[in-house]
């Protein structure tokens, strides 16, 4: 029988703030991350830091924010009223400080809980803030949290507001860095919110006139639109709206006080209800609900006095209540929906038209499908009974909390050997395996019909959950997995197509991943290292300087489960796969995947040139 664990005054322990922290960092800032993914760890520093500054600009002080980030140091300096002199050590320091308390100061902020630049402090190995204002600055440095020098200076030349640096623990953050395609993705959200404000970063600007209107041409191109943007300000409150002529699922953009809601909240669920509401009423007909919303892209921002949301991190609205005498946030959105958008449709016929046949064709594609809809979920649900594509993890079995869903990674690979291995070395808790069987079928120019017909793509289709919208994805990180060789590539190639087809928002919204693997193993008697390319490897030879065993993995399934773990651990390598904002979806598959052989052929040839010419020159 074994001892029974003592509970005594001895295991309780007292955390200071910034132990806390980084004991515990998942509960301000989310998962951490390695800066692959647009909501790890080191962009949620950032966007902490930055909301300080947009709250400034809101209040009515500084146009202009400036961002540096070089070699993972990050610098945001804003030209606001500047922290006050002799509270800069505590707002960045002393938990439950700062100025968003008292809502005379900060009206209607982001950063409300007096918790973002503590996170930062405490998680990165340098911080340092520097307060200008009424000629006059002070300056505090930390190291993990710990304060390491305070400087005042009684006169200075510098303009008034706030400048921090700080660069992310790698002890928390291993192998991170900072990509850039996402900082701007962030930044352009901020300025489609607060039109008149510039933010520069590394030397690019970053201003909008039309808010919410730049933010959908910028999201979807010209081409992919089935009519012009439809764009409606209010007080506190703008919405744009279009739909996409050749993608089935729903896109929505949300934000609340300058705050991008990416799991939504009460606000995204009322102007769901409130598009749908206004559409059946303007034509006076009672469309399917799923009818009107296929296919829509749009984004709506409101502005809530002391608005509640269901994490540190924001992602999510659950106020119910705008604030002061203003009606709920439901009633709000759907007076505001109701009487603009059905003016619109008055005053823009042509528009009214061109949504009016979407939704019949949407209706007849519902129609025509609901048979074949039907066998397809049967045998989708016999197939996962049985288990045969699916390893599942326990986040979808119900042994883990949800809170880790945000953790949660599919990988989907190609043949037995490869799945094998993978679901071997996987975390069960948050990882799990969807097995190929041969290469999946070019889906371009295919109707929604084919996922359903198509073994292989239903079952994906129903292991991700993302049939009608993608609000109740499974996995957070999609990554296909496939070998480095040509074969690999093609089914790459393959899957991509299948997704910008069907379910581009998922690509958009940055779920779907490419999974490096190392190419060779080069080792010695004391050490063994993973190489990902030809370079890495020349560098693993000098290093270990003298006779090593060079092994060229073939495929993944050579990689023993052993040495799996390293690749889908901590050290896991993911290329995000990311759109090209000046290039259609259409005609990005209709080149690469369509019937233009001649044409696609040239390219290859051509850029197959470049290639031998650059290696020629190296």
């Amino acid at each position: 029988m074994t001892e029974e664990t003592k509970y005594t005054e001895e295991n309780i322990r007292s955390l200071d703030w910034k132990e806390h922290i980084r004991m515990r960092p998942g509960m301000y800032i989310g998962k951490l991350g390695d800066g692959s993914s647009a909501d790890d760890g080191i962009y949620i520093l950032l966007k902490e830091v930055l909301d300080n500054s947009i709250d400034e600009f809101v209040m009515g002080s500084g146009k202009t924010i400036e961002v540096s980030i070089q070699n993972n140091r990050v610098i945001v300096r804003d030209y606001g009223r500047g922290i006050p002199l002799g509270k800069v050590v505590d707002v960045v320091s002393k938990m439950n400080t700062g100025g968003k308390y008292d809502t005379k100061a900060f009206k209607k902020s982001v950063g409300l809980n007096g918790v973002g630049t503590k996170a930062v402090n405490a998680l990165s190995n340098y911080f340092r803030v520097e307060s200008t204002r009424d000629g006059k600055s002070a300056s505090a440095e930390f190291e993990q949290g710990n304060l390491t020098n305070e400087e005042f200076l009684d006169e200075t030349s510098r303009r008034k507001g706030t400048k921090v640096t700080f660069t992310p623990d790698e002890v928390i953050f291993k192998n991170y860095k900072y990509r850039n395609e996402y900082v701007e993705k962030m930044l352009k959200n901020y300025v489609y919110l607060n039109p008149g404000l510039t933010i520069v970063f590394n030397g690019e600007k970053f201003y909008s006139e039309d808010g919410l209107k730049d933010l959908l041409s910028d999201s979807i191109h010209e081409d992919d639109r089935m009519f012009p943007i439809i764009h409606l300000r209010g007080n506190d409150i703008e919405v744009a709206i279009t739909y996409n002529k050749s993608q089935y699922s729903e896109e929505y953009h949300s934000f609340v006080n300058g705050q991008h809601t990416t799991q939504g909240g009460t606000h995204q669920s009322a102007f769901r209800e409130a598009v749908v509401k206004t559409v059946r009423e303007f034509y006076n007909k009672n469309y399917d609900a799923s009818d009107i919303r296929k296919s829509i892209v749009s984004a709506v921002s409101i502005k809530v006095m002391e608005p509640v949301f269901e994490s540190q991190t924001k992602t999510k609205l659950g106020s119910t209540d705008m604030g002061g005498e203003l009606p709920t946030v439901r009633t709000y959105i759907l007076d505001f929906v109701k009487r603009n958008l059905d003016n619109y449709l008055h005053r823009n016929t042509e528009t009214a038209e061109k949504l009016q046949r979407k939704i019949l064709q949407a209706e007849r594609e519902r129609k025509d499908l609901s048979g074949i809809r039907k066998l397809a979920k049967e045998r989708a649900k016999k197939a996962s009974l049985h288990n045969k594509k699916l390893r599942d993890c326990r986040v979808h079995l119900g042994d883990v909390k949800k809170q880790r869903n945000l953790e949660t990674t599919l990988f989907i690979t190609e043949g037995d050997s490869a799945s094998g291995s993978i679901t071997k070395s996987r975390d069960v808790n948050t990882q799990a395996v969807f097995s190929l069987k041969g290469k999946p079928l070019n889906s371009y120019g295919l109707s929604k019909k084919i996922v359903y017909e198509n073994e292989e793509f239903n079952l994906l289709q129903a292991a991700l959950n993302i049939e009608d919208s993608l609000d109740d994805l499974r996995y957070n990180n999609i990554v296909i997995a496939t070998d480095a060789d040509v074969d690999g590539m093609h089914i790459r190639l393959l899957l991509i197509t299948f997704f910008l087809q069907f379910f581009p928002e998922l690509i958009k919204k940055g779920h779907l991943y490419i999974l490096q693997t190392p190419l060779f193993r080069v080792r010695n008697k004391k050490e063994t290292i993973y190489c990902y390319s030809e370079t890495e490897k020349q560098q693993a030879i000098k290093k270990l300087n003298g006779k090593v065993e060079i092994t060229r993995f073939k495929g993944l399934g050579e990689i023993s489960p052993d040495e799996f773990k390293h690749f889908i651990g901590d050290d896991i390598r993911l290329d995000p796969v990311m759109l090209d904002k000046d290039t259609g979806i259409e005609e990005l598959l209709s080149f690469y995947m369509g019937k233009n052989t001649a044409d696609r052929q040239g390219f290859i040839i051509d850029n197959l040139k470049v290639e031998l010419d650059v290696v020629e020159t190296n």
